[in-house]
């Protein structure tokens, strides 16, 4: 009996091994892209705004019309991807952004702006969701935060080394007649659209589909994902209707509110905040990265030390309560740079050391059928109000106190009100549980 255990023991490690590093280092490049092409508008900012004539309102309103078409999109996206498979969707999805990020740079005016960030929202909808659909076809559970945090990484990563390449980019200002924060958008657009093409190469759509692993190998991993499949979820399977009045869904879109209005926020308005201190273009991308430098350390850290005690719900508030404090003590940093990075830092640590435990406990508690839409739409919610609204208050706050740090009190107030909510609906789950263990 012993011996049989570690044989499967060491099957499972050997496997495991493989499908993480076939897998989560390619996807988590992908992701390092999609990031890039999101959030380099705010460094093509430091340029762009003058040359175009955007005032602090119509900027963020333009960034924020990503986060609509992201909305109306992700959900459609996360089912077609369902149904057409990861390594086709993927690539597609990665393909159009990608050449539409490198057509950012011919934009004119605000309207041309506006537009490009609509159909830029809409062209990378699905990517993030679909990443992690995809990952818990091959996950086992208690392998979850930590990879999904490990994958996550790429988000603050995104920021660490593109905030110094991005403004590395603005200095090609004038080659062949085109501004720094044009060549920022073709430069960064290009390799997102190569990588699509090797996403057709490199994804399987599933472990049934797996070449790269023995039979051995498929035969546990897909005995595994089938017996955690059927596994009881407090949201079983449910009509689109349903999962959109469903309580549980509902309160997952606001917890995750709370760190993508922080993630979004931070991403579009930091550089502008930082630069209002008196720095340079290039000594506004250096500081910048050291918040995320230290976020993509703890994230990490964090993941697995929820994998390791298998707490999820505490694990998802507590970087949440972080990011509220953070907020609001950037009140208390006035015109002092280091203070104001140490606050920004505490924010962006809860933002992402969030996601690992946050996206682990959603994917526990969704139904193998309910999973694609529910993913997609708890994630089209948080980008939704952290970013297509929270965006905006900020621009409009400033545009009205001249004050970034205003503008930034209502999402300390979000993050706050998520972590009560994770607390609360975590609690009432575990209950749920243990009612239907008994009852079975």
């Amino acid at each position: 009996m012993t011996t049989i255990r570690t044989d499967i023991d060491q099957i499972e490690k050997v496997t495991m091994r493989r499908v993480i590093l076939r897998l989560v280092p390619f996807l988590m490049i992908c992701y390092f892209f999609a990031l890039l092409d999101r959030v380099n508008v705010g460094f093509a900012a430091l340029q762009m705004n003058k040359d175009l004539g955007l005032t602090p309102a119509m900027f963020g309103f333009a960034a924020s019309l990503f986060f609509v078409s992201y909305f109306l999109v992700e959900v459609p996206s996360n089912l077609a991807l369902q149904k057409f498979g990861a390594r086709r969707w993927i690539a597609r999805i990665m393909i159009t952004w990608g050449l539409v990020t490198a057509l950012m740079a011919f934009v004119i005016g605000p309207y041309s702006l506006y537009t490009m960030r609509f159909i830029l929202g809409a062209a990378e909808a699905g990517f993030f969701p679909g990443a992690i659909l995809y990952l818990t076809y091959w996950l086992p559970s208690q392998y979850r935060a930590r990879i999904l945090a490990t994958f996550t990484v790429s988000i603050p990563l995104a920021t660490f080394l593109g905030s110094p390449l991005s403004v590395g980019l603005l200095e090609l200002d004038g080659i062949l007649g085109l501004r720094g924060w044009q060549w920022l958008f073709i430069l960064e657009g290009i390799p997102t659209v190569l990588l699509g093409v090797v996403c057709l190469f490199v994804l399987t759509d599933k472990p049934a589909q797996a070449s790269w692993l023995t039979a051995e190998q498929r035969n546990w991993l897909v005995g595994r994902m089938e017996s955690e499949a059927a596994a009881r979820k407090p949201v079983g399977h449910l009509s689109l209707w349903q999962l959109a009045t469903n309580k549980y869904f509902l309160v997952m879109g606001l917890v995750c509110s709370g760190a993508s209005a922080t993630g979004s926020v931070l991403s579009v308005w930091q550089p502008q905040l930082l630069k209002s201190f008196g720095l340079s273009n290039l000594q506004t991308g250096f500081v910048n990265a050291i918040p995320y430098g230290i976020a993509t350390l703890l994230m990490v850290l964090w993941g697995r030390h929820s994998d390791k005690s298998g707490e999820r719900r505490w694990h998802t508030a507590i970087p949440l309560l972080l990011a509220a404090c953070g907020f609001t003590a950037l009140g208390m940093t006035g015109t002092a740079v280091v203070p104001t990075v140490m606050m920004v830092t505490c924010c962006l640590v809860g933002a992402y050391a969030f996601k690992g435990p946050f996206w682990a406990l959603s994917a526990s508690w969704l139904s193998p059928g309910t999973l694609a839409a529910g993913l997609a739409g708890i994630n089209a919610i948080s980008n939704l109000i952290g970013g297509g609204l929270m965006i905006n208050v900020v621009g409009i706050v400033k545009d009205r106190t001249g004050s970034f740090v205003l503008g930034m009190l209502p999402v300390a107030l979000l993050c706050a009100v998520a972590a009560v909510c994770a607390l609360l609906l975590g609690r009432n789950a575990e209950r749920a549980a243990a009612v239907a263990a008994v009852k079975s």
